[in-house]
């Protein structure tokens, strides 16, 4: 009796858990959705920003301030978490800028970066050719080519022909929600709840 008590306490302890995680993956897909009403204009460009929840102008981003956003729409600053562990761990992050140290104005806004925070805080999914292995709440980066990184957020819409979720990201028109999923190679597939 008591062995199907604990088991029967397990079951929903667990179950829980996937509702909060199901949960939290529908609110960040639905706060990347909220960021395609807001008209932004493609600017890369450096910015000097507020520590911590700094933000670039609210008409301005790239792919990764739509994930940022995103973030920080559910209370989740990756400005902040993202410095926090470069700072102590610089070592494990990529030196492609040739940075001695951390730069809180844009650690957050490199995709390589983001990359990093998400395989060291996240959970790292696999890579597959399989639409059904992304889900809305999911984080995925791919290469433009070049070595140019790009990230977006799965979200809880899908394509036309209903075999793909949309993506939310911004690759030069805007934070746009598009049927991206495989039009890169895939580098990275993540999800993150703090």
């Amino acid at each position: 009796m008591r062995k199907n008590a604990l088991i029967f306490l397990l079951l929903i302890s667990t179950t829980g858990l996937y509702a909060q995680n199901a949960d939290f993956s529908t609110k960040l897909g639905d706060a990347a959705i909220s960021l395609t009403k807001v008209k932004v204009i493609y600017d890369p460009k450096y910015y000097t920003i507020p520590y911590p929840n700094g933000d670039v102008p609210a008409d301005r981003g790239v792919c990764s301030d739509v994930v940022v956003r995103a973030y920080r729409k559910l209370g989740i600053d990756l400005q902040k978490e993202v410095h926090e562990d470069m700072k102590a761990n610089f070592s494990q992050y990529p030196k492609k800028w040739g940075l001695k140290g951390t730069d809180t104005n844009i650690d957050h806004r490199r995709v390589p970066n983001l990359m990093t925070f998400f395989s060291r805080k996240g959970t790292v999914k696999p890579i597959t050719n399989n639409a059904s292995d992304y889900v809305p709440g999911d984080i995925v980066t791919w290469d433009l080519g070049g070595g140019i990184g790009h990230i977006g957020i799965v979200v809880d819409k899908k394509s036309s022909d209903g075999k793909r979720y949309l993506i939310v990201h911004n690759i030069g028109a805007g934070q746009v929600m598009e049927d991206r999923l495989f039009s890169f190679k895939i580098t990275g597939h993540y999800t993150y709840q703090k």
